[in-house]
């Protein structure tokens, strides 16, 4: 019998001479019976051990708790959900960019978002921590390295009664949550939130039992480049300095120097990236894990849920997905009533051990058109396999096919590289043989064809120039409606009606403005990207200068992704050079020339190369014309002069 289940049986009562009731069957669901408006609300400041902005003293991080006041005045204990996070007073979190809020005496009135409303009076504790140098923490946010990790880990270790507490910011007076905390552990955020939440599993701490990324980062590196290609005219100083409170700000200079001195601003890999690398350490996780993330996230880009999702899955970890139209949003926004009810029963599994199936469950959810949803038992699917599919000149100006047959020794294609242009545009001109990209497209399909996975395209190109950078994109040519990624909102409208989830406060409302699909129609859609700085061509660590004239070959990763091509579309493969507003250019313009014979696509096809072979065979539907450019709302904003946006603001 688990302890959750003997605390639920140890409040039945037996008159005295009646014969007892049947046991009851275990309990499946937590329900509301705890009072909200009652619970205790306190703040603790937990000792990180690190000494981060340099003052002599350890750093306090504070950890602001919502918490039923009846379990612990029985004597049980239970199970905490945590959200650390660099936002609460700066920026805030969610739709409507909530901050944490306090009474005079400091105490937490407001926590951001749902979940301390709804799962407080299900009998859980919710934690919200403030990383280090952020909001009322001590210390210097070091933006996913050591510091910012440690800050929740410590926590953790707190909830587990390996790590001191105390009752104010400077006192003594020692603080303890093993009186009414079980020990486990869920972490849950969106973005930088999320990121800690990856970053805290990769230490293997004890006690943290699942953690729910949502539009999540695996790998700093990646965020600001992508095989050494820049996404961001930025270092990530800038982020601590824009995050660190006003207190922070005087103290923690030192911090953000070596930040910079640690992450130049070029394609090299440093000690200080291997520092915020999680995806190196995914063998060290203990804890399930339920990644979130919108296919076209354009800021924290799919490639860091792909790489996290498939080393957690070379070392047996359980995982679940759920994969979005959208793109930077949060399942809230986007699938409300389903998120709050699939959330509730994950957390009730593995944080109270209750057996109600969520783990046997389909593993992913994907959105195939707006709020449209299908279900795999594993993902990608157990049929998913690798398939060569390689470019050759067509029969006429235009773009060239991809199939499986190989070019003839010494085809070739020619692209100038135009910063001013970017994925849109090349696949509105697919069928024009503009001198920016090259496209290659198989015919028509006579069936469906479904991509599941990460692709990689592998580019013999020869430059004129001594820099380069290369885009690969693959496109689905076809009329479609799709959530409007590229409009703010990013795939969302926000309505003026509010539904509630949870019990209120006056300070604290359980109620949120609803939201709809915001929708385009499209003649075409991007299906994946890839990026890379054509001088990693050794090593995808550091960068070299090129040789023109001399011909290199490097592979480039795609993001992973999951999109039907339906029948009677056609699928296409671009290669550009500068994706604009997506990568930074380079500091030359080159013209590269592609040798067709070893230049290939490695596509993983649901079915193989068979389902490729079958959809390209046939005769294919009618489909109605694309008539122009998509009605996307426009390209993704691009970053703003003083840095990317940010990991974690609302879209």
């Amino acid at each position: 019998m688990s302890a959750a289940t003997a605390a639920l049986f140890a409040t039945l009562i037996t008159p005295a001479g009646a014969q007892p009731d049947p046991v009851p069957a275990a309990p499946r669901e937590s329900r509301p019976a705890y009072s909200y408006a009652d619970a205790v609300r306190e703040s603790v400041w937990v000792d990180t051990g690190l000494d981060g902005d340099g003052d002599g003293r350890a750093d306090r991080v504070a950890v602001d708790i919502v918490r039923p006041r009846e379990p612990a005045a029985a004597g049980r204990r239970i199970p905490v959900i945590m959200d650390a996070s660099p936002y609460y007073a700066c920026c805030g979190r969610g739709n409507e960019g909530q901050k944490k809020t306090y009474d005079a005496d400091g105490n937490p009135v407001q926590l951001p978002l749902f979940y301390d409303n709804y799962f407080v009076p299900r009998g859980y504790a919710f934690v919200a921590v403030d990383l280090a140098g952020t909001n009322r923490s001590d210390g210097c946010d070091d933006v996913g390295g050591r510091s910012d990790i440690q800050s929740a880990k410590a926590v953790v270790d707190w909830l587990n009664g390996r790590a001191r507490g105390y009752t104010s910011r400077t006192g003594g007076t020692p603080a303890r949550a093993t009186a009414w905390s079980t020990g486990n552990v869920g972490m849950i955020g969106k973005s930088w939130d999320g990121t800690i939440a990856n970053g805290v599993a990769a230490t293997g701490v004890e006690g943290l039992k699942t953690i729910v990324p949502i539009g999540a980062i695996s790998s700093w590196y990646d965020y600001f480049h992508s095989q050494g290609a820049p996404l961001y005219d930025a270092n990530p100083s800038w982020l601590s300095e824009y995050v660190n409170s006003p207190e922070a700000q005087g103290r923690c200079g030192a911090v953000q120097d070596r930040i910079t001195s640690g992450t130049p601003y070029t394609a090299d890999w440093t000690p200080a990236w291997t520092e915020r690398d999680y995806v190196k350490d995914a063998g060290k996780v203990r804890a399930s894990v339920f990644v979130v993330h919108g296919q076209q996230d354009l800021n924290v880009r799919t490639k860091q849920f792909g790489q996290w999702w498939d080393a957690l899955a070379a070392h047996g970890v359980e995982r679940k997905i759920w994969l979005s139209q959208t793109g930077h949003v949060d399942p809230f926004d986007f699938r409300r009533a389903d998120w709050v009810r699939t959330l509730h029963r994950w957390f009730d599994h593995y944080l109270l051990g209750y057996d109600n199936g969520v783990d046997r469950e389909p593993v992913a959810d994907v959105e195939r058109a707006p709020d449209v949803w299908t279900t795999d038992r594993q993902w990608p699917p157990r049929t998913t396999a690798a398939t060569t599919l390689r470019p050759a000149p067509g029969a006429a100006p235009g773009p060239g096919v991809l199939g499986r047959a190989s070019a003839a020794p010494g085809a070739t294609a020619t692209l100038t590289d135009d910063p001013a242009l970017g994925e849109l545009d090349w696949a509105a001109r697919i069928d024009d043989p503009t001198p920016e990209k090259a496209g290659f497209v198989t015919r028509p399909l006579s069936r469906d064809l479904r991509i599941s996975g990460s692709s990689k395209v592998t580019v013999t190109a020869t430059p004129t120039t001594s820099t380069a950078y290369l885009s690969a994109v693959l496109v689905d040519l076809g009329p479609a409606t799709i959530r409007d990624y590229a409009a703010a909102g990013e795939g969302i409208s926000t309505l003026t009606d509010r539904t509630c989830w949870g019990a209120s406060t006056p300070g604290d409302s359980a109620c949120f403005k609803e939201t709809a699909a915001r929708t385009a129609d499209v003649a075409y859609t991007v299906v994946s990207r890839g990026w890379a700085d054509l001088g990693t061509w050794a090593d995808p660590g550091r960068e070299r200068p090129l040789t023109p004239g001399r011909a290199y070959t490097l592979t480039l990763d795609l993001a992973p992704t999951d999109h039907v091509v339906p029948a009677g579309h056609r699928l296409a493969l671009i290669v550009g050079g500068t994706d604009k507003d997506l990568i930074d250019p380079p500091s030359t313009t080159p013209t590269l020339t592609l040798d067709l014979a070893r230049t290939w696509a490695k596509l993983p096809f649901v079915g193989g190369a068979g389902a490729f072979d079958r959809a390209t065979t046939g005769a294919a539907p009618a489909v109605p014309a694309p008539t122009g450019a998509p009605s996307l709302s426009g390209p993704v904003p691009p970053a703003p002069a003083t840095g990317p946006r940010l990991p974690g603001e609302a879209r």
